[in-house]
Parts: C-alpha cells; sequence; structure tokens
C-alpha cells in the first residue's frame, strides 16, 4: 500500500473522528458494540476501520486528554496494514498503538501488544486501561509488577482471555512452550494466537533473535567430560589446531587428529562420539569466544554470573544452554552446577511468524528493512515525525587510540557540563561505562550509572536525563522506551547532547543512541566519538591495527575512517548470516514441534483411539523388534514380552521354532495373537469406555512427552557439535538437517514402543475424587 492511500485512510479517520466529537459519552461507549455488530454481519476489519480509529481517537481525547496526531493515525493504518512502522523517539508509540488494538478486540480475537521489559508492559497497560475499559474492552498486562513473582495459569488464562494484553515477548514465548506441556486440556491458558504488534521490534526480532527460547526441566546425568574436555583445549594453539571466524570456533584438520590420537579414538565425528564431540567444543567455546567480565564474571559465591553485554545488565539466575554454562564452570575452576535438560524451545522468529497478523513499530527500524522482509515478509514504512526535527547530529570523530578517544569525549562532556547542558553519554559496552565514569569522578562531576539490573529503576534515571546540570552514562539499550523530558530553560541551552563513545555493532544502535535527543522537536545534539581499540574494530580487524597503535606506521584520516566504520560493517553482516542460521536451524526443529504439539492437542481434546490403532502400534513394535534381532532367542523374547507387555509370561507364546523368514512370520502372527489376549485383559480392567480412552491417552500423552524431551535436548547438543563440522568440508546445516531427520525418525520408534509398553504395564487406579492417576513402567 502507498504512502498516498495511506493518507487517504488518515483522512477518512478525521472525517468520522469529526462526528464523534459530537457524541456523549454513552453515544461514544455504544459505538464498541455497534462496531462488534457490524463484523458479525459480516463487514470486514478494513471496511469498520476509519469508524473504529476515530472512535477510539475521541476516546484517548477524553479520557486521557490526547487525540492522535495525524502522523500518530498514519502510523496505526499502516500496522493494521501489517507494517512495521518507523517512529522516532517520542513520536507517541504508546498512543498510536491503541487505535490497531481497539481494532483488532472487536473481533473478539486474540489480541496483543509486546514489549521489551516487564516494566513497559505494566506501565504501557496502566496508562492505556483506563480509555479501553471506557470503550467497553477489558485490558491486562501479563506480567507481574513485582520482579521474580509467577503468575498461576488461572492469572495467564484470565490474562489471556482479555480483549487486549500487554506483556513480553519472552512471556510469550515461555507462555507458549509452557502452554504445550501442560497434562489435562483445562489447564491450557493461551487461545489461539490472532493479533500481535511488536514494540522495539527491531530489538525484538533482530537482537533478540538468535538465541531460542528454551526451557529445562530434568536434571541429566552429569558428565565427567566437562574436566577432560578442558584440559584438552588448555593444550591446543591457535590457527595450528583451532580456527575462529563470525563468532564460531571449530578445529583444524590438524586439531581433530591430535584429539583422535588424545581420546584414543578411530574418528572424531562418528555418532557413537558425539558426547565427546560435543564437550570439547563446548570447553573450545568457552575458552575462546567467552570473554570473563565481558560475557561473564564469577561471583562472590564462585557462580558462574552472565552478562549482557548491550544493556550493561547482569543476569543472575540465567545459564547458557546445552552444557555451556558447565564448560564455563570448569573453565573458571569453580563447582559444576547440574546441567539440565531443554524440554522445550522456540526462536521469536517462529513465534511471532504463528500470528495471522503481526505489525510492529520501533525508532530505527528501516536500516534492516531488506532482512525483515527476508525472515518476516514485513516492510517497513517511515512515519514522518510530528514536528521537524531540530537535533543537530555532528560528524564522527575518529582517533587512533582510545585514550585520545576518551579525552576528547571528556572534554566535550565538561564544556556542555560547565554551561548547564544536560549530557548522555552512551557507550558500547559495560566496561566503557566504568572507565568513563571514573573519568568523571576524577573530574569531580555528579553523574548517574546505568549498569542497572531494575527496569523500574532504570526508567527514573533516564527519564531524569534532560534536567539541568544532569550527566549520565548509560549502555546503548538501557532504559530504552523511556522518553527523556528536556526540564524548562534546558532548550535555551541546546537541549540534551548525546555523546557516543565507541563503535557500536550496527547502525541502529548509533541511532537509538541519538534519538535519545530531540524528541518531539525539541533541540539537541549528537556525536560519536570512535578508535581503533573500540572493541568491535580489534574484535574484526585486530591484525590490521596492530602497527598503527604500535606507533609503527602511520595512518591516513580515510584509513582510520575505514577500518573503524568497516569494521561495523562486518559486524553487521555477520549478524545478519547469524540469524539467518537461526532460523535455519530452528525451522527443521518447528516442523518436528508442530507435528508433536499437534498430536499433543488432540490427545487433550479426547480424541477417540481405537483398538485398531494400538494394534497398529504393537505390530510395528513386534516387527521392529524381531527385525532387529535376526538370530532370536528364546530368552532375548522373553526378555521383550517382560519389558513391554506383560510380567506373567506364557512360554507357549513366546516359543521359537526355528530361525527362518517363514518361521519368522509365524512367530509375528503368535505373538500379535498374544498380544490381542493381553489387551482385552487389559481393557475388562476398566468399568466404562470413557475409562478405557482416558487411559490410553494418558499412556500416549506420557510416551509422547518422553520421547519429545529427548528429541529437543538431543537438537540442542547437535547444534553446538555440529558447528565444528565445517571444517570436515561439510554443510553445518545440511548435516543438522539430515541427523534432526534420523533423530526424528527414531524417536518415533521409540514412542510406539512407550505407547504400547505404558499400556500393557502401567497401572491405573482411581481416587475417591473418581479421578485417574497412573504407575507408568
Amino acid at each position: 500500500m502507498s504512502d498516498r492511500r495511506l493518507n487517504n485512510l488518515v483522512k477518512k479517520v478525521k472525517a468520522y473522528a469529526k462526528r464523534m466529537r459530537g457524541l456523549t459519552d454513552e453515544q461514544l461507549q455504544a459505538e464498541t458494540p455497534k462496531l462488534k455488530a457490524q463484523l458479525k454481519n459480516g463487514k470486514t476489519l478494513a471496511q469498520i476501520l476509519p469508524e473504529a480509529f476515530a472512535a477510539i481517537c475521541e476516546a484517548d481525547r477524553r479520557v486521557l486528554g490526547k487525540f492522535p496526531y495525524d502522523v500518530q493515525i498514519f502510523g496505526a493504518v499502516a500496522m493494521e496494514q501489517g507494517y512495521l512502522a518507523e517512529m522516532n523517539t517520542g513520536e507517541g508509540k504508546t498512543l498510536t498503538a491503541t487505535l490497531p488494538l481497539y481494532l483488532n478486540a472487536l473481533t473478539g480475537k486474540s489480541t496483543i501488544l509486546v514489549t521489551a521489559n516487564e516494566y513497559l508492559a505494566y506501565r504501557d497497560a496502566d496508562e492505556m486501561r483506563p480509555v479501553f475499559k471506557f470503550m467497553g474492552l477489558e485490558e491486562r498486562a501479563g506480567v507481574s509488577q513485582r520482579p521474580g513473582e509467577f503468575l498461576t495459569n488461572d492469572q495467564k488464562r484470565a490474562n489471556y482471555n482479555a480483549d487486549i494484553l500487554y506483556t513480553t515477548h519472552s512471556a510469550l514465548a515461555f507462555d507458549y512452550l509452557l502452554n504445550n506441556l501442560v497434562m489435562r486440556a483445562e489447564d491450557r491458558f493461551l487461545r489461539d494466537f490472532y493479533f500481535i504488534i511488536i514494540d522495539e521490534a527491531d530489538s525484538v526480532l533482530l537482537d533478540g533473535a538468535q538465541m531460542p527460547l528454551v526451557i529445562s526441566g530434568s536434571p541429566r546425568v552429569q558428565s565427567n567430560l566437562y574436566q577432560m574436555a578442558d584440559f584438552f583445549v588448555s593444550t591446543l594453539q591457535e590457527d595450528r589446531d583451532y580456527e575462529t571466524e563470525d563468532k564460531g570456533v571449530w578445529l583444524t584438520d590438524r586439531g581433530v587428529q591430535y584429539a583422535e590420537r588424545f581420546f584414543g579414538v578411530q574418528s572424531f565425528y562418528d555418532h557413537d562420539n558425539f558426547e565427546l564431540n560435543r564437550h570439547v567444543t563446548l570447553a573450545l567455546r568457552a575458552h575462546v569466544l567467552f570473554e570473563r567480565q565481558n560475557d561473564y564474571m564469577v561471583s562472590d559465591q564462585d557462580e558462574i554470573v552472565l552478562l549482557d553485554n548491550s544493556t550493561g545488565r547482569s543476569l543472575p539466575g540465567m545459564k547458557l544452554r546445552g552444557g555451556e554454562h558447565q564448560a564455563l564452570e570448569q573453565k573458571e575452576h569453580v563447582k559444576l552446577s547440574q546441567e539440565q535438560r531443554s524440554v522445550a524451545s522456540i526462536t521469536y522468529q517462529n513465534l511471532f511468524l504463528m500470528f495471522p497478523k503481526m505489525c510492529g513499530m520501533s525508532g530505527t527500524i528501516s536500516d534492516a528493512k531488506r532482512e525483515l522482509r527476508s525472515v518476516y515478509h514485513k516492510k517497513v514504512v517511515i512515519v514522518p515525525p510530528h514536528r521537524k526535527l531540530q537535533r543537530i547530529d555532528r560528524k564522527d570523530r575518529y582517533f587512533v587510540t582510545a585514550e585520545e578517544q576518551y579525552q576528547a569525549a571528556l572534554e566535550e562532556t565538561l564544556r556542555r557540563h560547565q554551561t548547564g547542558q544536560p549530557v548522555l553519554i552512551v557507550t558500547a559496552t559495560i566496561q566503557d561505562t566504568q572507565i568513563f565514569s571514573r573519568m568523571l569522578v576524577n573530574e569531580s562531576v555528579p553523574h548517574s550509572v546505568l549498569n542497572a539490573d531494575n527496569a523500574y529503576w532504570e526508567a527514573e534515571i533516564i527519564a531524569a536525563a534532560g534536567m539541568r546540570d544532569a550527566v549520565t552514562v548509560s549502555t546503548g539499550m538501557a532504559g530504552r522506551g523511556t522518553d527523556i523530558k528536556l526540564q524548562d530553560g534546558v532548550q535555551e541551552l541546546g537541549g540534551l547532547a548525546v555523546i557516543g563513545v565507541g563503535r557500536m555493532e550496527n547502525v541502529r544502535l548509533e541511532r537509538q543512541a541519538r534519538g535519545r535527543a530531540g524528541r518531539q522537536g525539541d533541540r539537541g545534539s549528537s556525536q560519536f566519538f570512535v578508535s581503533l581499540e573500540d572493541e568491535i574494530v580489534s574484535t574484526m580487524n585486530g591484525e590490521k591495527t596492530e602497527d598503527y597503535l604500535e606507533g609503527n606506521r602511520r595512518i591516513s584520516k580515510g584509513k582510520l575512517k575505514r577500518l573503524i566504520d568497516g569494521a561495523q560493517k562486518t559486524m553487521e553482516e555477520q549478524g545478519i548470516s547469524s540469524r539467518e542460521q537461526s532460523v535455519r536451524y530452528d525451522e527443521i526443529l518447528r516442523r518436528q514441534r508442530e507435528i508433536l504439539y499437534g498430536a499433543r492437542d488432540r490427545l487433550l481434546d479426547k480424541a477417540e483411539i481405537g483398538r485398531e490403532t494400538m494394534q497398529a502400534i504393537v505390530r510395528d513394535n513386534l516387527e521392529h523388534f524381531v527385525g532387529t534381532h535376526p538370530n532370536l532367542t528364546e530368552r532375548e523374547l522373553s526378555r521383550y514380552v517382560l519389558d513391554n507387555l506383560t510380567y506373567e509370561l506364557n512360554p507357549e507364546a513366546i516359543e521359537i521354532k526355528g530361525h527362518r523368514k517363514r518361521d519368522q512370520q509365524r512367530l509375528l502372527k503368535r505373538m500379535e495373537g498374544y498380544a490381542a489376549r493381553l489387551y482385552d485383559q487389559k481393557t475388562a480392567c476398566f468399568a466404562s469406555e470413557d475409562q478405557l480412552q482416558e487411559y490410553t491417552r494418558q499412556c500416549m500423552l506420557n510416551a509422547l512427552d518422553d520421547g519429545w524431551v529427548e528429541e529437543v535436548d538431543y537438537l540442542q547438543q547437535l547444534q553446538y557439535a555440529i558447528t565444528s563440522r565445517g571444517t570436515a568440508q561439510r554443510n553445518p546445516i545440511f548435516e543438522y538437517s539430515r541427523e534432526a531427520y534420523q533423530s526424528f525418525e527414531e524417536m518415533k520408534v521409540t514412542m510406539k514402543q512407550n505407547i504400547a509398553r505404558n499400556f500393557f504395564l502401567g497401572d491405573p487406579q482411581i481416587g475417591d475424587d473418581g479421578q485417574m492417576k497412573i504407575v507408568f513402567p
């Protein structure tokens, strides 16, 4: 849809709004049931959009005292058409969202807005609730206001059943996974997905998209390979035994040969050596890719605490998946924590692609429009600002050394601070905030530092950054979603001055930093100070910069700029590549997940399971067993029957008279008949067909869940191990796909075996309350 068509819709909304202005409160509130009735009678959302948007705009004016500007209506129309809308910081995205939320809630289907953290979700829900209530809709926050407090399934059900829900992307993802782990239909709490708005969309869809969200369950047997693998890795030499590229690390051919000699194995990549391969890969990643005080720290309690380098927050309680956390613990020689199985996993990409209608908004999203079109099939529209941008974005200043860079940034900060102008120093890493803070302390400059663990407290600091004389030091992402309003008199001082220290991972992060200043047409300025010693420059171009940093060679201004900016461009390209790879990995898991979750839902919804289904499962199991035992003995057959069919053997049923193929077929027929008699004996234990059906469903559900946990856990481990196979002229994605398919087929065989085993050997017990409890073998 062109901007012209979007603007025409804005004009229609404004025309309806004139009529709405003349309605009484009761007449305006009556628009909601009227519009719902029109939808039920066949009208589409597109047909009622102008009137619905006008009604909620007028409600916004009466309840909140804010009538959306034309550009806000434009952004709302764009989102309803499925666009991702770029709206500048301070342009009122929260108010804009009320329009498409109201319209889609009229359908009675799931209508959700997700944002970056619990504070923003609760704040926005609390602020907008009065207007939705005025229009007769129930709106809720899907997160607790108290950090660490968990909601019950009943509370979640009430939240998701509300007309409109504000929540976080992570809460929604975990709720989706948990909803597909329940054992009873009545414990489910999610409605079918329909419409979603993603606030801070680039942060969610891009920056947060590489790491799958994983639910951990029962502990796995603790491996004794961590210590051995850690010692092995400590003997390796870079370039000779291993190589690094694109935030990945793997053994060279020489390294693989050394590993085979060290561990005494024939082929390092054989399936039988999977666990060894995995532990070596984990140890190698721990030593090469994870840096202490940058990616993690060791607490006073000798525990590994992860650090979020982009936000400046420590992440207490969070652990890396797939054994990586234990590998870090071994590296630092602290007590190993218990490794947990992964029982469910999903990426944001596949979560949000499940919504029939998905849109979003952000202050910096147009720079990634190609990737967003490729991955999410979404176009980006740029919403013009309500007031002309007055911020002055000064040219970046380039330096060779960090010392020169920091000194220049400090001098600029002091110069502006002396006039009373508020200054926000935005750094690329946590360490940079600490360094700059110490420099300000040495100059006796009072200031706030944002390396916070609490988004509520963080928002208060950011909100105060526009006060006269305020100096705030922050990482790029800290306090995102909170506007900085200028104190009276600050405009005359030049508004907020944003000083960026360090080249950031991508242009979007720098635009976010610049966007802190100049909101709603305010005055302001921004400037970045960068050097060859910035983290991404040293990471991408380390060898190229050594001579310049050591003073062995002079560098021209053009060369300096190319090296620093080129590092950012390379980092951005690697980020895109990594996210694309993440999508391809999870796409394989998605297909399996849909099959399993579909089967679970049918069982929870009391699908009828006939005798023929169980007979087919038993037949498949027997054929597999006999086929994998060409020289079957009576002892082996006895063991199979005792483990899978009955604890009371019938010697005649398991008698083996020969090993020829014809004899095998006779044995299969006899065993099928034996299983059929055991089936009749089992079914006779139940008082009704309903009890039998419930028992059978629970047997199947238990087997499906056990098999799926093993599959998810294996695939999580496989992703780590598979990256090292690129050196063996193998395509990691192809290898992963091939092994994932093979493991899925093996899982189906195991599931069938466990279904029959559960059915024949399970012990159903009916309690006084009439509920069935099953003791599985």
